[in-house]
C-alpha cells in the first residue's frame, strides 16, 4: 500500500472520529477510536510504540512513545491542544528521525472542524 493511500485513510478515519464525538475529550479516547476505525479498514496499527534513544554505546528505554504507528511506516501523533505549538511539530520530527520512518501526521482533535454553536 502506498504512503498516500495510507495517509488518506488515516485522515479520513480521524475526520470520521472527530465528527462523531467532537472536540474536548482526552487524547486517549481519540486514540482508541482512531485505532478502531483504522483496523476496521484493514490497516495494521500499533499504539504507544516505545522509541529507545541510542547514544554512543548507551540505550535509553522508556522515555518516549509514539502515539500510533500505522502499517509500520506512518507515525501518528495525536494532540488535544489549542493551539498546536512548535514543540509539538518538533516532537513529531524527532520521532520520525529516531524511528527512521518516512512520514508522520500531527492530528489535533481540540479544534472544531464543522459549524456549531
Amino acid at each position: 500500500m502506498e504512503l498516500n493511500e495510507i495517509t488518506g485513510q488515516i485522515i479520513s478515519a480521524a475526520l470520521k472520529v472527530h465528527t462523531a464525538i467532537g472536540p474536548g475529550l482526552l487524547e486517549s479516547v481519540y486514540q482508541t477510536c482512531l485505532q478502531h476505525e483504522l483496523e476496521k479498514a484493514g490497516l495494521v496499527v500499533r499504539r504507544e510504540v516505545a522509541l529507545p534513544i541510542l547514544y554512543d554505546d548507551l540505550r535509553i528505554d522508556g522515555k518516549f512513545k509514539i502515539d500510533m504507528l500505522v502499517e509500520d511506516c506512518v507515525v501518528v501523533e495525536l494532540k488535544c491542544a489549542d493551539p498546536i505549538l512548535p514543540i509539538h511539530k518538533a516532537q513529531l520530527l524527532t520521532y520520525l528521525r529516531l524511528a527512521d520512518k518516512p512520514l508522520g501526521l500531527l492530528l489535533n482533535f481540540k479544534v472544531l472542524i464543522c459549524g456549531g454553536e
